[in-house]
């Protein structure tokens, strides 16, 4: 919960302090006041203009904004990721095999976010009406996706799914409603424009998985390949299904997810006119490192995507995927996969364009004052030892709160 309003002023004091809205600070501070930042700058000073603030001198630690995993799957998060898969169909078809405790599952993966510093996370939830209500006063801050699948003879559960997905009635301060129309190998575009109009019309989030695959593209043009595989094993086909040839970025343009503030999770696949025209949009693509490599994939064009001003966040994915939810182990991957690339950039993609991707720019991601009062301190020098060493959060503070971790 947030900070009760007869609660003092807190200044947490630190070696250094990095704002990720300007530049890092030495012997900084950071003012906490009713569960939002009112202050930060120079430790001192800030000592003499709030006199009557609770000091946490926190010593040599380096003191960031809460981190933000804009893509995870929590009600996964007792599965274990196992050997690499033969193919992204085979993996999908051995996880739908796979027994599902959905509540311990989310307990699991709030538990570990907690631990690891990330304090808001871009939740996809296949079974929203039961993890929200259990997330709704937790300890984080979820930007809940309800997912929606509806294609072939499937196509018929979508306003079912939909109504269960955009459900808005366990929103609190910690939860937020959005929608995911999951894949373009999953629902159809009458599907994916539902999903997309009750974004529009409501000025909530909406996600959607793209160009995870190669096989996405043969789908989508002539219904060939693993995925069509898949719906055979479902016994779930038809030939109603729509085509479209020229991809899914293509398609996701054509249906207007490019040009409204979308959440695009992975876009593993890209080709140069793709990216032309991912810059052009307004949309955000979330890389998922660990779980990339897991998959074996070719290098991701994440460098070029930042270069063209595209907005590019980092994900963890699922326990399914990746080895767990700690999200500065997939910005540590990403220091040794391009090592010239300042490490403030790469914070940037777990903190500010994280909180742009899921919608919550104005509420976390910075230091910036009267965002939430979430925090975290790390045992480190500097931002590359952060990155450049296995090491986790000694502090968290959540809503001006500190929390166990």
């Amino acid at each position: 919960m947030s900070a009760p309003s007869n609660t003092p002023e807190i200044l947490l004091r630190a070696a250094r302090v990095v704002p990720m809205d300007g530049p890092s600070l030495c012997d900084g501070g950071v003012v906490f006041s009713e569960g939002k930042i009112s202050a930060v700058g120079d430790g001192d000073r800030l000592a003499r203009t709030h006199p009557g603030a609770v000091v946490d001198d926190l010593g040599e630690v380096v003191l960031l904004p809460g981190l933000v995993n804009a893509h995870a799957h929590l009600e996964l998060s007792s599965h274990t990721q196992g050997a690499a898969p033969t193919s992204f169909a085979d993996w999908i078809i051995d996880l739908t095999r796979q027994p599902l405790d959905v509540m311990s599952a989310v307990r699991i993966g709030v538990a570990q976010s907690l631990g690891f510093g990330v304090t808001t996370i871009g939740d996809i939830s296949r079974q929203c009406a039961m993890t929200r209500p259990l997330l709704a006063d937790g300890p984080l801050r979820i930007v809940s996706y309800g997912e929606v699948k509806a294609m072939a003879k499937r196509r018929g559960r979508l306003e079912e799914q939909l109504a269960v997905a955009t459900d808005t009635s366990e929103e609190s301060d910690r939860l937020r409603v959005g929608v995911t129309p999951h894949a373009p190998y999953s629902i159809e575009a009458a599907g994916y424009r539902r999903c997309l109009d009750f974004a529009v019309r409501t000025g909530r989030p909406i996600a959607t998985h793209l160009a995870e695959t190669a096989d996405e593209a043969p789908f989508l043009a002539d219904h060939t390949g693993p995925f069509r595989r898949i719906w055979g094993i479902l016994d779930a086909w038809d030939e109603q299904v729509p085509r479209f040839v020229g991809g899914p970025i293509r398609y996701a343009k054509s249906l207007g997810l490019i040009d409204h503030p979308t959440l695009l999770a992975h876009v593993n696949f890209c080709d140069d006119d793709e990216l032309n025209i991912l810059a052009g949009g307004r949309a955000s693509v979330v890389y998922c490192p660990r779980t990339h490599q897991y998959f074996g994939h070719p290098p991701h064009r994440w460098r070029e995507m930042l270069a063209r001003g595209i907005n590019v966040a980092v994900g963890t994915d699922s326990c399914a995927s990746s080895p767990n939810l700690n999200l500065l182990d997939d910005l540590r991957l990403l220091r040794k996969i391009a090592p010239e690339v300042p490490a403030i950039d790469l914070l940037a993609m777990g903190t500010t364009q994280a909180a742009r991707a899921i919608g919550m720019e104005s509420v976390v991601g910075s230091f910036t004052p009267g965002r939430a009062a979430d925090a975290i301190a790390i045992p480190a020098e500097d931002l590359d030892d952060v990155l450049n060493r296995q090491v986790l959060p000694s502090a968290v503070w959540m809503g001006g709160e500190r929390k166990s971790v």
